[in-house]
Protein backbone atom coordinates (compact mmCIF):
# COMPACT_ATOMS: atom_id res chain seq x y z
CA UNK A 1 0.00 0.00 0.00
CA UNK A 2 1.47 3.04 -1.20
CA UNK A 3 2.01 5.74 2.02
CA UNK A 4 0.54 9.64 0.58
CA UNK A 5 1.66 12.71 2.71
CA UNK A 6 -0.29 16.27 1.97
CA UNK A 7 2.14 19.08 2.55
CA UNK A 8 -0.41 21.87 3.33
CA UNK A 9 -3.57 19.63 4.11
CA UNK A 10 -5.04 22.81 5.93
CA UNK A 11 -5.28 24.52 2.62
CA UNK A 12 -8.32 24.99 0.19
CA UNK A 13 -6.54 22.32 -2.19
CA UNK A 14 -4.62 20.04 -0.11
CA UNK A 15 -8.29 19.85 2.33
CA UNK A 16 -10.07 18.72 -1.23
CA UNK A 17 -7.46 16.27 -1.71
CA UNK A 18 -7.45 14.78 1.40
CA UNK A 19 -11.61 14.39 1.41
CA UNK A 20 -10.86 12.50 -1.55
CA UNK A 21 -8.18 9.98 -0.33
CA UNK A 22 -9.71 10.04 3.32
CA UNK A 23 -11.54 6.58 2.08
CA UNK A 24 -9.59 4.94 -0.19
CA UNK A 25 -8.28 1.52 0.17
CA UNK A 26 -5.14 1.48 -2.53
CA UNK A 27 -3.10 4.18 -0.13
CA UNK A 28 -2.56 5.24 3.35
CA UNK A 29 -2.31 8.74 4.48
CA UNK A 30 0.98 9.95 6.93
CA UNK A 31 -0.57 12.72 9.12
CA UNK A 32 0.90 14.93 10.89
CA UNK A 33 -0.48 16.80 14.47
CA UNK A 34 -2.00 20.50 14.12
CA UNK A 35 1.06 21.22 16.31
CA UNK A 36 3.67 19.65 14.05
CA UNK A 37 2.22 20.37 10.75
CA UNK A 38 4.63 23.64 10.20
CA UNK A 39 7.26 21.91 11.91
CA UNK A 40 10.45 21.51 9.47
CA UNK A 41 11.49 18.27 10.98
CA UNK A 42 8.41 16.54 10.96
CA UNK A 43 7.63 17.29 7.55
CA UNK A 44 10.96 16.18 6.34
CA UNK A 45 10.38 13.20 7.95
CA UNK A 46 6.81 12.72 6.14
CA UNK A 47 8.15 13.97 2.96
CA UNK A 48 10.68 11.48 2.94
CA UNK A 49 8.85 8.35 3.98
CA UNK A 50 6.46 9.10 1.58
CA UNK A 51 5.83 7.09 -2.15
CA UNK A 52 3.85 10.32 -3.26
CA UNK A 53 3.78 13.91 -1.35
CA UNK A 54 0.98 16.68 -2.66
CA UNK A 55 2.62 20.01 -1.48
CA UNK A 56 -0.55 22.25 -1.37
CA UNK A 57 1.60 25.44 -0.29
CA UNK A 58 2.58 28.57 -1.20
CA UNK A 59 5.60 29.07 -3.56
CA UNK A 60 8.72 29.45 -1.23
CA UNK A 61 7.04 27.03 1.35
CA UNK A 62 7.40 24.68 -1.72
CA UNK A 63 10.42 25.47 -3.00
CA UNK A 64 11.37 24.53 0.75
CA UNK A 65 9.71 21.15 0.92
CA UNK A 66 11.49 20.06 -2.24
CA UNK A 67 14.62 20.53 -0.64
CA UNK A 68 13.91 19.28 2.28
CA UNK A 69 12.86 15.84 -0.42
CA UNK A 70 16.13 13.83 0.39
CA UNK A 71 14.49 10.20 -0.82
CA UNK A 72 14.88 10.04 -4.65
CA UNK A 73 12.03 7.47 -4.70
CA UNK A 74 9.61 10.23 -3.45
CA UNK A 75 7.41 11.60 -6.43
CA UNK A 76 6.50 15.23 -5.32
CA UNK A 77 2.83 16.75 -6.75
CA UNK A 78 3.43 20.36 -6.49
CA UNK A 79 0.09 22.61 -6.98
CA UNK A 80 1.74 26.22 -6.31
CA UNK A 81 3.28 28.07 -9.04
CA UNK A 82 6.88 27.67 -8.36
CA UNK A 83 7.58 24.91 -10.84
CA UNK A 84 5.05 25.03 -13.86
CA UNK A 85 7.48 26.49 -15.84
CA UNK A 86 10.68 24.12 -15.18
CA UNK A 87 11.64 21.86 -17.53
CA UNK A 88 12.78 18.98 -15.52
CA UNK A 89 9.11 18.88 -13.78
CA UNK A 90 6.37 17.30 -16.02
CA UNK A 91 3.29 19.28 -16.02
CA UNK A 92 0.26 18.02 -15.10
CA UNK A 93 -2.01 18.02 -17.69
CA UNK A 94 -1.92 14.62 -19.53
CA UNK A 95 -4.72 15.22 -21.86
CA UNK A 96 -2.04 17.20 -24.38
CA UNK A 97 -0.71 14.63 -25.72
CA UNK A 98 0.04 10.63 -24.97
CA UNK A 99 3.62 12.04 -24.92
CA UNK A 100 2.73 14.58 -21.97
CA UNK A 101 0.65 11.56 -20.41
CA UNK A 102 3.88 9.00 -20.28
CA UNK A 103 5.99 11.95 -18.82
CA UNK A 104 3.93 12.28 -15.50
CA UNK A 105 3.63 8.53 -15.50
CA UNK A 106 7.49 8.31 -15.12
CA UNK A 107 8.28 11.47 -13.35
CA UNK A 108 9.19 12.18 -9.97
CA UNK A 109 8.61 15.62 -10.19
CA UNK A 110 5.25 16.93 -11.15
CA UNK A 111 3.54 20.43 -11.52
CA UNK A 112 -0.11 21.00 -11.05
CA UNK A 113 -1.56 23.42 -13.73
CA UNK A 114 -3.20 26.50 -12.72
CA UNK A 115 -6.68 26.84 -12.38
CA UNK A 116 -7.35 29.44 -14.84
CA UNK A 117 -4.22 28.07 -16.93
CA UNK A 118 -6.21 24.57 -17.06
CA UNK A 119 -8.87 26.37 -19.51
CA UNK A 120 -6.84 28.14 -21.44
CA UNK A 121 -4.27 25.89 -21.92
CA UNK A 122 -6.88 22.83 -23.09
CA UNK A 123 -8.18 25.59 -25.78
CA UNK A 124 -5.10 26.60 -27.33
CA UNK A 125 -2.79 24.04 -27.33
CA UNK A 126 -4.91 21.60 -29.95
CA UNK A 127 -4.94 24.69 -32.32
CA UNK A 128 -1.19 25.50 -32.06
CA UNK A 129 -0.57 21.98 -31.99
CA UNK A 130 -2.20 21.98 -35.24
CA UNK A 131 -0.93 24.84 -37.02
CA UNK A 132 -4.76 26.34 -37.02
CA UNK A 133 -3.58 28.93 -34.44
CA UNK A 134 -0.32 30.91 -35.44
CA UNK A 135 2.43 31.38 -32.18
CA UNK A 136 2.63 34.83 -32.96
CA UNK A 137 -1.88 35.60 -32.63
CA UNK A 138 -2.28 37.89 -30.01
CA UNK A 139 -5.13 36.55 -27.88
CA UNK A 140 -7.51 37.55 -24.71
CA UNK A 141 -8.80 35.48 -22.10
CA UNK A 142 -11.93 36.27 -19.99
CA UNK A 143 -12.32 33.52 -16.76
CA UNK A 144 -14.91 33.49 -14.25
CA UNK A 145 -14.72 31.78 -11.27
CA UNK A 146 -15.83 31.06 -7.84
CA UNK A 147 -14.78 32.78 -4.71
CA UNK A 148 -12.92 29.42 -3.12
CA UNK A 149 -10.38 30.15 -5.74
CA UNK A 150 -8.95 32.74 -3.07
CA UNK A 151 -8.51 30.12 -0.26
CA UNK A 152 -9.53 30.64 2.99
CA UNK A 153 -9.04 34.22 3.66
CA UNK A 154 -11.97 34.91 0.26
CA UNK A 155 -13.88 32.39 1.53
CA UNK A 156 -14.17 33.65 4.89
CA UNK A 157 -14.98 37.18 3.40
CA UNK A 158 -17.70 35.97 0.87
CA UNK A 159 -19.68 33.68 3.51
CA UNK A 160 -18.99 36.17 6.51
CA UNK A 161 -22.40 37.33 8.32
CA UNK A 162 -22.12 40.86 7.72
CA UNK A 163 -19.62 41.43 4.29
CA UNK A 164 -19.07 44.62 2.17
CA UNK A 165 -21.81 45.08 -0.44
CA UNK A 166 -18.97 45.28 -2.93
CA UNK A 167 -18.79 41.07 -3.03
CA UNK A 168 -22.79 41.25 -4.60
CA UNK A 169 -21.27 42.24 -7.47
CA UNK A 170 -18.60 39.61 -9.93
CA UNK A 171 -15.19 41.44 -9.07
CA UNK A 172 -12.38 42.03 -11.72
CA UNK A 173 -8.77 41.20 -10.65
CA UNK A 174 -5.37 41.18 -12.08
CA UNK A 175 -6.01 44.35 -13.50
CA UNK A 176 -2.35 44.99 -13.37
CA UNK A 177 -1.94 41.92 -16.48
CA UNK A 178 1.08 40.40 -14.37
CA UNK A 179 -1.21 37.33 -13.07
CA UNK A 180 1.01 34.15 -12.06
CA UNK A 181 -0.74 31.94 -14.29
CA UNK A 182 0.67 34.00 -17.64
CA UNK A 183 4.15 32.58 -17.48
CA UNK A 184 2.24 28.86 -18.27
CA UNK A 185 0.05 29.98 -20.28
CA UNK A 186 2.55 30.86 -23.01
CA UNK A 187 5.46 28.19 -21.85
CA UNK A 188 2.99 25.37 -22.33
CA UNK A 189 0.66 26.53 -25.05
CA UNK A 190 3.91 27.48 -27.02
CA UNK A 191 2.84 30.97 -28.10
CA UNK A 192 4.74 34.10 -28.64
CA UNK A 193 2.61 36.55 -26.61
CA UNK A 194 1.12 36.50 -23.06
CA UNK A 195 -2.69 37.02 -23.86
CA UNK A 196 -4.56 40.02 -22.24
CA UNK A 197 -5.70 38.13 -19.28
CA UNK A 198 -9.26 39.26 -17.37
CA UNK A 199 -9.94 37.11 -14.09
CA UNK A 200 -13.42 37.61 -12.44
CA UNK A 201 -14.43 36.42 -9.21
CA UNK A 202 -17.93 36.11 -8.52
CA UNK A 203 -20.65 35.29 -5.33
CA UNK A 204 -20.70 31.44 -6.23
CA UNK A 205 -18.62 28.69 -3.84
CA UNK A 206 -16.75 26.76 -7.25
CA UNK A 207 -16.98 26.61 -10.59
CA UNK A 208 -14.84 27.98 -13.66
CA UNK A 209 -15.65 29.40 -17.22
CA UNK A 210 -12.69 30.43 -19.18
CA UNK A 211 -13.44 31.83 -22.92
CA UNK A 212 -11.01 33.40 -25.43
CA UNK A 213 -12.80 35.12 -28.20
CA UNK A 214 -11.10 34.99 -31.91
CA UNK A 215 -11.97 36.39 -35.39
CA UNK A 216 -11.95 34.26 -37.83
CA UNK A 217 -9.86 36.06 -39.70
CA UNK A 218 -6.84 35.01 -37.04
CA UNK A 219 -7.17 31.17 -38.01
CA UNK A 220 -6.01 29.40 -40.82
CA UNK A 221 -9.51 27.59 -40.87
CA UNK A 222 -12.86 27.77 -39.68
CA UNK A 223 -15.07 27.01 -36.60
CA UNK A 224 -16.10 23.79 -38.16
CA UNK A 225 -11.85 23.06 -38.18
CA UNK A 226 -11.77 23.87 -34.08
CA UNK A 227 -14.68 21.73 -33.28
CA UNK A 228 -13.09 18.66 -35.11
CA UNK A 229 -9.74 19.00 -33.66
CA UNK A 230 -11.43 19.01 -29.99
CA UNK A 231 -13.75 16.09 -30.73
CA UNK A 232 -10.66 14.33 -31.75
CA UNK A 233 -8.52 15.76 -28.87
CA UNK A 234 -11.03 15.48 -26.10
CA UNK A 235 -12.92 12.12 -25.83
CA UNK A 236 -13.31 11.74 -21.77
CA UNK A 237 -12.94 10.26 -19.59
CA UNK A 238 -12.03 13.78 -18.15
CA UNK A 239 -11.82 16.23 -20.50
CA UNK A 240 -14.40 16.20 -23.10
CA UNK A 241 -15.86 18.20 -26.39
CA UNK A 242 -19.67 19.00 -25.83
CA UNK A 243 -20.91 20.26 -29.35
CA UNK A 244 -23.65 22.99 -27.39
CA UNK A 245 -22.98 24.62 -24.10
CA UNK A 246 -26.25 27.09 -24.66
CA UNK A 247 -28.51 27.18 -22.21
CA UNK A 248 -31.37 29.15 -22.96
CA UNK A 249 -28.79 31.76 -24.08
CA UNK A 250 -26.25 31.18 -21.09
CA UNK A 251 -23.62 29.30 -19.85
CA UNK A 252 -23.24 28.91 -16.15
CA UNK A 253 -19.63 29.21 -14.32
CA UNK A 254 -20.94 26.62 -11.89
CA UNK A 255 -22.61 23.98 -13.56
CA UNK A 256 -19.56 21.51 -13.05
CA UNK A 257 -19.07 22.80 -9.01
CA UNK A 258 -17.57 19.33 -6.94
CA UNK A 259 -16.77 17.80 -10.25
CA UNK A 260 -13.14 17.05 -11.77
CA UNK A 261 -14.24 17.35 -15.38
CA UNK A 262 -13.83 19.51 -18.08
CA UNK A 263 -16.18 20.58 -20.96
CA UNK A 264 -14.96 21.98 -24.15
CA UNK A 265 -17.18 23.93 -26.91
CA UNK A 266 -17.01 25.79 -29.54
CA UNK A 267 -19.51 29.45 -30.11
CA UNK A 268 -20.12 32.32 -31.38
CA UNK A 269 -20.94 32.29 -35.48
CA UNK A 270 -18.58 32.22 -38.21
CA UNK A 271 -16.76 36.17 -38.11
CA UNK A 272 -16.55 35.51 -34.68
CA UNK A 273 -15.21 32.48 -32.92
CA UNK A 274 -15.64 31.78 -28.82
CA UNK A 275 -13.97 29.22 -27.22
CA UNK A 276 -15.05 27.70 -23.94
CA UNK A 277 -14.02 25.51 -21.04
CA UNK A 278 -15.90 24.77 -18.14
CA UNK A 279 -14.87 22.97 -14.96
CA UNK A 280 -14.62 23.63 -11.35
CA UNK A 281 -12.07 25.57 -9.82
CA UNK A 282 -10.89 22.58 -7.10
CA UNK A 283 -11.93 20.44 -9.38
CA UNK A 284 -9.43 19.96 -12.63
CA UNK A 285 -8.64 23.30 -11.93
CA UNK A 286 -7.19 21.91 -8.61
CA UNK A 287 -7.37 19.27 -6.32
CA UNK A 288 -8.90 16.84 -9.03
CA UNK A 289 -5.97 17.43 -11.20
CA UNK A 290 -3.84 16.47 -8.80
CA UNK A 291 -5.50 12.76 -8.02
CA UNK A 292 -5.62 12.19 -11.25
CA UNK A 293 -1.76 12.62 -12.06
CA UNK A 294 -1.69 10.65 -8.42
CA UNK A 295 -3.35 8.16 -10.23
CA UNK A 296 -1.41 7.61 -13.45
CA UNK A 297 1.46 7.38 -11.12
CA UNK A 298 0.33 4.87 -9.32
CA UNK A 299 -0.44 2.63 -13.06
CA UNK A 300 -4.19 2.72 -11.86
CA UNK A 301 -7.43 4.03 -13.91
CA UNK A 302 -6.92 7.78 -13.97
CA UNK A 303 -10.76 8.74 -12.93
CA UNK A 304 -10.29 6.53 -9.23
CA UNK A 305 -11.60 8.62 -6.22
CA UNK A 306 -12.86 11.35 -9.07
CA UNK A 307 -16.35 12.55 -9.81
CA UNK A 308 -16.82 13.07 -12.75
Amino acid sequence: MKKIFIDGSAGTTGLRIAERLENRKDITLIKLTEENRKDIEARRKALNEADIAFLCLPDKASIEAVALTENTNTVLLDTSTAHRTNDEWAYGFPELSGKQKEKIINSKRIAVPGCHASGFIALVYPLVEKGILPKGTLLSCFSLTGYSGGGKGMIAEYEAAERGELLNAPRQYGIAQSHKHLPEMVKICGIENEPVFIPVVSDFYSGMEVTIPIFASQIKGSAEDIKQIYKEKYQGPIVKYTEDFDESGFVAANKLSQKDCMEISVSGNQDRILLIARYDNLGKGASGAAIQCMNLVLGIDETTGLDI
